[in-house]
């Protein structure tokens, strides 16, 4: 498979009829970090995702100021709303893949919103998720990763779908004074403690326990939606609720973390996002999107790459471009994908299209791009 192949297939979404033949693939490919716009002209008019919630705020209330037998045709009506805000977001993810001007950025954006799925099987999602993709994926996609992980967690699609909003410390105050109205408290949700350290840091088999889902459970309590309330601020799409948060000193990991409010979940995910493990299970799973099913070599490099950044969260990593060595770092990672220099034949080992396979080459099986997403911004 040739290098131009490589770029437009295994980074890109594939070549165009109109465009001219690429004379340098690796500087095409480079070129795009700049040239992203996270909002194209695509997703120009989809529903952001104050407006959606907004909506869905305003359906909860017209639901409890209604007489019971009108409830069922308020929320028929947000769904149908909500449903045509979905297949507007679909349809904007198609404009921007065949129109884009950086097809190997807009395949990092399907990557993480893969990596960082919410399902519309759940209907409260319905309506949220084109905003999920647009406030939390695509502003961040070039950005550090910590950044990315707080956008997707505190986001009301993430919230709604993993029952995060419904989650209530046991020992919190809204607990206890729910037992002294002798009311049935909603009680503690594991869901998206669960998530971020199985599928969104440190994956599966990485060394953590049932505890350490429970513990980081308790500190995410009071992580929730906006409340419906014209005094707050409009624009918010999180809020953090000190009534529902379970107090007292957590532990994960074996590392301990003071009761510090929503403080407290910050820390641990800072702290997941800076374990080897997370590096690991990262690196894998771009390195199998965009290279091969088993590329060890590259797996370790990048994850080397990955290292030195989380060792100082608290400081900005220059954009590509901005600073000589990052964008050093992101051509030789660039390099590495297309199989040049230490993967010299490496390109040619793709899973199930490898040349000779019965695959056409210059046409991969399996969605390809680049690792390079690491290098210098995570």
């Amino acid at each position: 498979m040739s290098p131009v192949a490589i770029a437009l297939n295994r980074f890109g979404l594939g070549a165009r009829p109109e465009e001219p033949a690429l004379a340098d693939p690796q500087a095409w490919l480079i070129s795009q970090f700049d040239a992203y716009q996270p909002l194209p002209a695509a997703w120009q008019p989809i529903p952001r995702t104050t407006a959606v919630l907004d909506a869905w705020l305003a359906q909860q209330r017209a639901s409890r100021q209604a007489a019971e037998g009108l409830r069922s045709g308020i929320r028929e009506a947000y769904l149908r709303q909500a449903r045509e805000a979905y297949v507007a977001a679909v349809g904007a993810r198609a404009g921007s893949a065949l129109q884009t001007a950086t097809p190997f950025v807009e395949r990092l954006v399907h990557f993480w919103a893969n990596h960082f799925a919410v399902s519309v099987d759940k209907l409260l999602v319905v309506g949220m998720a084109g905003g999920f993709e647009a406030d939390a994926i695509r502003p961040h996609v070039l950005g550090r990763f910590e950044d990315l992980l707080l956008a997707v967690v505190r986001h009301p699609a993430m919230l709604l779908y993993l029952d995060q909003a419904q989650s209530v410390g046991p020992n919190s105050f809204a607990a206890q004074r729910a037992g002294g109205r002798q009311q049935r408290p909603r009680g503690l949700n594991e869901n998206l403690a669960r998530e971020i350290l199985e599928l969104h840091t440190l994956g599966v088999r990485s060394g953590y326990s049932q505890e350490d889902v429970t513990e980081f459970a308790r500190a995410l309590t009071g992580w929730t939606l906006p409340a419906d309330d014209p005094a707050q601020d409009a624009t918010a799409t999180f809020r953090f609720v000190p009534a529902l948060h379970e107090p007292g000193t957590r532990t994960v990991l074996g590392r301990s973390y003071a009761d510090a409010g929503e403080q407290q979940a910050r820390a641990i995910i800072h702290d997941l996002v800076s374990s080897p493990a997370t590096a690991h299970h990262l690196v894998t799973k771009l390195a199998r999107h965009f290279i091969a099913d088993d590329p060890p070599a590259l797996v370790q490099r990048l994850a080397e790459t990955f290292a030195p950044h989380r060792r100082r969260p608290a400081q900005p990593l220059p954009r590509a471009g901005g600073c000589p060595a990052g964008v050093a770092l992101r051509e030789r990672q660039v390099q590495i994908a297309l199989g040049v220099g230490h993967l010299g034949s490496a390109r040619h080992r793709t899973a199930g299209n490898a040349v000779g396979s019965g695959g056409e080459p210059d046409e991969p099986a399996r969605p390809a791009g680049v690792a390079a997403r690491f290098t210098g911004r995570l």
